[in-house]
């Protein structure tokens, strides 16, 4: 009987656990995708897609159908093992990382007092992929990309590493549901104001390491003004050209999946996660989880909005932002963040 219930029950309980966020993930990027392509096309006056469904709004799975009957084609180049594994290496790590994401307090499958280390890790793992597609192709176009897509993503993984080092400084853990809650008390509670509770957030004391975030959220996962490795005017369509049908599906998807995590990356860090901006009711009525979404769709609005007005950077722009821009303003409020910390006696 220990047996069942101390190893056999819990495996269960995980993999149920774990097929149902998937499941949700992928419903919930298909819209995500949908909306991307809705608000492009409202910002340049047209309707986007509203055929298939009411709305639109099956469109999303109608491409998933497309890609998936479609027959794939490898270059008889390539690395075939290896050219099949990097879209596969791609989604797998995009997906990996919700496994520390609570979407609610105490809805987690792993809340590891390392979620945020989980995180950059498989972020910063997720490279791997772009370059497995870029050299398996056997050709120069996407060995090129995938060459410039390596550089960008670990150049602004540093600025993502220290903006977060700033808010485990004020929470005083790695494990990111403690981080959400050290998000409870604050500047609403020092003013006299606690219900307020959208004032405790960080992203007020941490705005400009919130504005670093989001910047380097957009070139770490390849998203315009900063979709350098995908540039069609030079490089085709990036490491992924040589690719069709499902490999290309899932590196879209593995994208959008990133796109997701930072999303909700920037709710859990800077936005009180799962908590009402105000803290009475109604609001206190709302499940945490419709907080926590609505905030992580926030994010996603302005991500799209980016794509929508922002013209594409110069690869030397990108690379002058992150080394030169973000790197030293992220470190400086590094060390401000801990002087006021230490001199107030605010550390946690």
């Amino acid at each position: 009987m220990s047996f069942w219930s101390d190893i056999v029950w819990p495996v269960v309980v995980i993999a149920a656990q774990s097929v149902l966020l998937l499941v949700l993930l992928l419903v919930i990027v298909a819209f995500i995708l949908l909306a991307d392509r809705k608000i492009w096309a409202a910002v340049q006056i047209r309707r986007g897609p509203n055929v298939v469904g009411p709305f639109g709004l099956f469109q999303s799975f109608a491409d998933l159908l497309k890609f998936v009957l479609k027959e794939p084609v490898i270059p008889s180049g390539s690395a075939k093992g290896l050219f099949l594994l990097a879209p596969l290496v791609t989604t797998t790590l995009a997906l990996l990382a919700w496994v520390v994401v609570p979407v609610a307090d105490g809805w987690v499958i792993a809340d590891i007092n390392v979620g945020v280390l989980f995180i950059l890790a498989i972020s910063s793992l997720s490279v791997y992929g772009a370059i497995m597609g870029g050299w398996a192709s056997n050709s120069k176009y996407p060995f090129l990309s995938a060459l410039r897509c390596a550089a960008q993503m670990v150049s602004y993984e540093v600025s993502i590493g220290l903006v977060i080092i700033t808010v485990l400084l004020c929470a005083g853990s790695l494990n990111i549901s403690a981080i959400v809650h050290s998000q409870e008390t604050g500047l609403a509670n020092m003013i006299g104001l606690p219900w307020l509770s959208f004032l405790n957030w960080y992203w007020l004391p941490l705005l400009p390491m919130f504005v670093v975030f989001f910047v380097s959220a957009l070139a770490e996962t390849n998203r315009p003004p900063f979709d350098l490795a995908e540039a069609e005017s030079e490089l085709v369509a990036g490491y992924m050209v040589e690719y069709g049908s499902t490999p290309y599906m899932m590196f879209m998807l593995g994208e959008y999946v990133a796109i997701c995590t930072m999303c909700a990356m920037m709710a859990l860090l800077f936005m009180g996660g799962w908590m009402p901006p105000i803290n009475v009711a109604p609001f206190t009525w709302v499940p945490g989880i419709v907080w926590f979404l609505a905030k992580a769709l926030l994010m996603f609005f302005f991500i799209a909005m980016a794509k929508a007005i922002v013209p594409r950077y110069r690869y030397d722009q990108l690379m002058r932002l992150g080394w030169k821009v973000f790197l030293p303003l992220s470190l400086i409020y590094v060390v401000l963040v801990a002087g006021v910390l230490q001199i107030t006696g605010w550390a946690a």
